[in-house]
């Protein structure tokens, strides 16, 4: 047999050819088919004495898909009987001839060549490369082997015979007592003996019965296949039984050496360590229930501990231990019945706790308020402020500002009324017991007492908006502080969220290093451990205040406790220390806090308002009787100074404006403009009545006054008792280098001007107010004068005879002066006024064009009264002897007296333009007699006697002061040939 194997038909050779490489891969693309694994691993059959046995005897130890050279052997039953082979022979050879057959070498025949390698050549360079793309074509889809077509074959005609049989015998539910399936297998049709047809039923019975056996046959033949298909397997079964027999007594002896073992090491190396950490989990557990018992303690002295923190007015920790005792209640104590009541009792005593904050607060608030009002601005009991505010913000009391703003009510009006009464006290005019109402007893204070009183009330009122805003401040501080403490949380929890992944695996190694027992229990599945308290015991080891558990070790309450009131005497001695006091429960928003803070500053605003409201109401208490209105400028001038004084103190204190006392003082200024203007106007008007219209001489002082305004300094001058009497009236009031003749009039016109610029200074309230009235002064001076002297008003109102030249030409100098003064006054109230009132400055346009058109008309009215002598005097004139007549004569004795009157008050150029307007009128007149007279210029005797006249004109007129250079042109009297 062996021979046989060596043998083959197919040639044999370890060349790597590609010729018989196509017939190699042709072998390897036939796969047998291959044996099922065995079931149990095999014996091993040498010696007990070899030292391997034990190495390759079963074991649980070892791994069992070791292989060995005992998986190597086979049952040589199973391969003679391999259903596999259609015979038994193994070759055609044995078949033949015998077991006995040996390969013999074959002689070469002399008819056929010898083929070598070259012969292939050819054919090799034309198949190699579709051999190649043949190898590609192959490892891409592989086709099935002929093993595999030849099971599909077979599949398919096993599938085709077993077709042949009817459906009903497949069917799961297949029974013959079902009468309807027995009636469809076994039709009664073929059983029926009746009649002739005996011979055929019996042939239709037969051939029913061959049927069946035919399906039988069938189906046999197909579970034959199929048993043959798997008869690899069952023949390994039964070959293996006894080997795994041997197997599973070999197995069972090691299982009990290896309980032995165990057992063994059990006793030795495991009991005593059990034992010692069974010991050091209920050691663990004992220190637990301590701990959980001296918690129980600590929260059992919560309540008379919150008495004691609120005897001391410790709110804030107070709070925070109700807050935390309720979260041991909630967390590591639930379920503890003799601690079932203390929730809603905590709860009771937090609502207690802000009764108490409030009326604490309440009391703080009005003695802060109500002490003493020296010029001290320190905050009272800054620590016990910051404790209640933060006590407060804790409880979410947000309206508790509202006391404070109720409180700064009450105290207004108490200041102004003790100011009152100590005042009162202190003057013995006053009799207190006759004069029972306050208010009386105000009203009966002189200005000055009652000025005294005013500044009083307003430097206490000051000292108390300072008071108020240093408390305010310091509230709003805290509330600032809590708002920086939520943004920096809300960093920490943005850097915490970015890094939490690293983060948590750090966590959870010093958990498991630093958690005393922890792990043990875990190990050992210790359920009895709620999660809640687990976590809650973690947080508490893993925070870096706490201290690792132990007998001795305090509990997390009595921490807090401690903390707090470590915290809360830190903040007292310390105001540095504020922020240690801001708990991370305060949950208040953003938005909450930032509207606290805005309601606490409109407080400050209201309470500037409120000072200023009381203020109002004691000056219109005081203004019942018109005291305020019968002041006197510089009383007046002095109230608004110290009120509008106050006005900015508060706006520097508060930073806000407060209209009611500027209201208030804008509406006493306005009835201090109209007496003003109205004492003012009634006095012009009587100087104006009693106004002869003379030159009057001109004070030293008001000559001083005329040098500062124009020194650039439009102000009343400082009275001065000393070296004032010596200097005498001056004859002309000098006014940058010009000589002003004026009335005595015009010289108090000119102080009462100023009094009106000095008043806008001091009040500039009023300033377009009192643009109005000195207006209205001004226009009502030039219409009076003009009334007065154009229109002759003066002769009945004083008692002229006539109206002079001097008169005129005195008046037109006077209106000269006050146009002079009025661009000084225009541009001292435009630096005044606000850019949007520059309109109004167009009165002192139109008082300027009145008073220029006055002027004119003063001039006109001197040349009418010369333009009327002349036409009087040459309608008589008659050209004849002697020479100079007595018309000329006349004439120049009246220019003479015109010139005497108006030169020492008029200006050397307008006296020269008056005595040219003159003139011209003259020349008119003369020039219209001469026409009447047929005199013309012929060089006659008529010609030369006007010729002779009139150079005694010219001589005189020339011959005047100041008119010697003047251009008469008398040519201009005779007329013109044609």
């Amino acid at each position: 047999m062996a021979s046989s194997h060596s043998s083959s038909p197919v040639p044999q050779s370890n060349s790597s050819d590609a010729f018989f490489k196509k017939e190699v891969d042709a072998m390897k693309r036939f796969h047998p088919v291959q044996s099922l694994p065995d079931v149990c691993p095999k014996e091993p059959t040498g010696n007990a004495g070899n030292p391997n046995n034990l190495h390759d005897s079963p074991s649980l130890v070892v791994d069992q898909q070791r292989w060995t050279i005992y998986h190597s052997k086979v049952n040589l039953p199973a391969v003679l009987n391999d259903p596999r082979l259609a015979k038994r022979e193994s070759d055609f050879f044995t078949k033949t001839w015998g077991v006995d057959f040996v390969d013999t070498e074959v002689t070469p025949s002399f008819y056929l060549p010898q083929i070598t390698k070259e012969h292939f050549a050819l054919y090799q360079q034309e198949i190699t490369p579709r051999e190649k793309v043949n190898e590609r074509c192959k490892n891409i889809c592989t086709p099935k082997d002929t093993f595999d077509r030849t099971l599909l074959h077979t599949h398919d005609k096993s599938r085709t015979d077993l077709e042949q049989v009817p459906k009903i015998f497949m069917k799961p539910d297949f029974a013959l007592e079902d009468s309807l399936t027995f009636n469809a297998v076994l039709p009664w049709s073929h059983f029926s003996t009746a009649g002739g047809k005996g011979n055929r039923d019996a042939a239709s019975s037969k051939l029913l019965q061959e049927k069946l056996s035919h399906y039988l046959d069938i189906v046999e033949v197909n579970i034959a296949h199929q048993i043959s298909l798997r008869s690899e397997a069952f023949f390994h079964a039964m070959t293996s039984q006894h080997e795994l027999q041997d197997y599973l007594r070999k197995t069972s002896q090691a299982v009990k050496l290896l309980r032995e073992k165990i057992s063994k090491i059990d006793k030795v190396m495991c009991e005593g360590s059990l034992r010692v950490l069974r010991l050091s989990l209920t050691r663990n557990n004992c220190i637990k229930t301590y701990n959980k018992l001296k918690l129980m303690a600590t929260v059992h002295q919560t309540q008379p501990t919150v008495q004691l923190l609120l005897s001391t007015s410790e709110y804030v920790g107070a709070l925070d231990l109700i807050a935390t005792t309720q979260e041991v209640l909630q967390q590591e104590l639930q379920g503890i019945h003799s601690f079932r009541h203390l929730g809603s009792q905590l709860c009771e005593l937090e609502k207690l706790i802000d009764k108490m904050m409030i009326a604490e607060f309440s009391t703080y608030a009005r003695n802060d308020l109500n002490r003493p009002l020296e010029d001290d601005c320190q905050i009272l009991e800054e620590e016990r402020l910051i404790s209640l505010v933060f006590g407060l913000l804790k409880q979410r009391k947000l309206n508790f500002y509202e006391i404070y703003g109720d409180e700064m009510i009450n105290t207004a009006k108490n200041i102004i009324k003790q100011c009152v009464v100590n005042t009162v006290s202190q003057i013995e005019e006053i009799d207190t017991e006759v004069v029972v109402k306050l208010a009386d007893q105000m009203r009966m204070m002189n200005f000055p007492q009652w000025f005294d009183l005013l500044k009083n009330i307003f430097s206490k009122f000051t000292i108390f908006l300072k008071r108020i805003k240093a408390t305010l401040n310091t509230i709003r501080s805290v509330v600032f502080l809590v708002l920086d403490k939520n943004q920096k949380n809300r960093d920490l929890e943005d850097t915490l969220q970015k890094n939490s992944a690293k983060e948590s695996m750090v966590d959870t190694e010093v958990a498991y290093l630093t958690h005393e027992g922890m792990f043990i229990s875990d190990a050992f599945g210790d359920g009895e451990v709620p999660a809640g308290a687990a976590d809650t015991a973690s947080q508490r080891n893993a925070s870096p205040n706490s201290e690792p558990c132990s007998s001795d070790s305090v509990s997390e309450p009595e921490c807090t406790t401690d903390s707090s009131s470590s915290k809360e005497h830190t903040s007292s001695s310390t105001p540095g220390g504020v922020e240690m006091m801001i708990s991370d429960d305060m949950k208040l928003t953003d938005l909450e806090l930032v509207r606290l803070a805005n309601n606490i500053q409109e407080l400050l605003y209201n309470a500037s308002d409120i000072c200023h409201d009381r203020s109002v109401k004691f000056l219109m208490a005081r203004a019942k009787d018109g005291f305020l209105e019968k002041l006197n400028s510089n009383e007046f001038v002095t109230l608004s100074r110290l009120m509008e004084g106050f006005i900015l103190d508060t706006e520097q204190i508060c930073g806000r404006k407060s209209m009611s006392l500027r209201g208030a003082l804008q509406s006493q200024a306005n009835r201090f403009v109209n007496r003003f203007h109205e004492e003012r106007k009634t006095k012009l008007s009587l100087l104006l009545d009693n106004e002869r219209w003379k030159q009057a001489e001109v004070p030293a002082e008001f000559q001083d006054l005329v040098d500062l305004v124009s020194d650039g300094r439009i102000s009343l001058p400082e009275k001065k008792t000393i070296a004032t009497e010596e200097r005498k009236p001056a004859e002309f009031l000098i006014v940058e280098g010009q000589k002003y003749a004026t009335v005595g009039t015009v010289l108090l016109l000119i102080r009462i001007i100023l009094e009106y610029c000095q008043c806008v200074d001091n009040i500039p309230s009023i300033t377009t107010d009192m643009l109005t009235r000195l207006s209205d002064l001004l226009k009502y001076f030039n219409s009076r004068s003009c009334q007065l002297v154009l229109g002759a008003g003066a002769l009945q109102v004083v008692g002229l005879k006539t109206i002079t030249t001097k008169n005129l030409a005195l008046s037109s100098r006077c209106l000269q002066l006050i146009v002079h003064y009025i661009p000084i006054i225009r541009a001292h109230f435009e630096a005044r006024l606000q850019p949007k009132q520059f309109s109004m400055l167009r009165h002192f346009d139109h008082i300027t064009k009145d008073y220029h058109d006055h002027i004119a008309e003063i001039s006109a009215k001197l040349v009418a009264i010369m333009d009327s002598l002349f036409d009087k005097l040459l309608s008589k004139y008659e050209v004849k002897a002697p020479v100079p007549s007595a018309c000329f004569r006349n004439i120049c004795k009246q220019m003479a007296k015109m010139h005497e009157a108006i030169y020492d008050l008029l200006p050397e150029e307008q006296t020269q333009m008056l005595f040219l307007r003159i003139n011209a009128s003259y020349k008119l007149h003369l020039k219209r007699q001469l026409a009447h007279l047929n005199v013309v210029n012929d060089g006659g005797p008529l010609n030369g006697l006007v010729t002779s006249d009139v150079a005694f004109y010219t001589g005189n007129l020339q011959a005047l002061k100041g008119l010697n250079n003047l251009d008469l042109n008398m040519a201009e009297i005779w007329e013109q040939k044609r």
